[in-house]
């Protein structure tokens, strides 16, 4: 039996029905935590969803990471570039 190659679209496909999971299920987070929270960052006060204030802060260090692996992907492309 012949296996079907690897493409483009189908690892497209897969992330689509991954990232639909992902949202499904946070969305049910969401709906589940909407007690209100008081928050405090910095110089700032305020009141807001718990689910909402989680997910803020998961927005935020995934931004973080893409900063730093984005860093070290150009650190490490310049060094190959250096040794070529």
């Amino acid at each position: 039996m012949s296996r079907v190659p690897r493409t483009r679209t189908g690892a497209a496909w897969t992330g689509i029905c991954a990232t639909a999971l992902v949202s499904a299920v946070l969305i049910v987070f969401m709906l589940q935590n909407t007690r209100r929270v008081e928050v405090t960052f910095l110089w700032m006060h305020g009141t807001l969803p718990l689910a909402l204030a989680l997910l803020i802060a998961g927005v935020g260090a995934a931004i973080l990471a893409m900063v730093v692996g984005t860093a070290r992907i150009t650190q490490l492309r310049r060094l190959s570039r250096q040794r070529h």
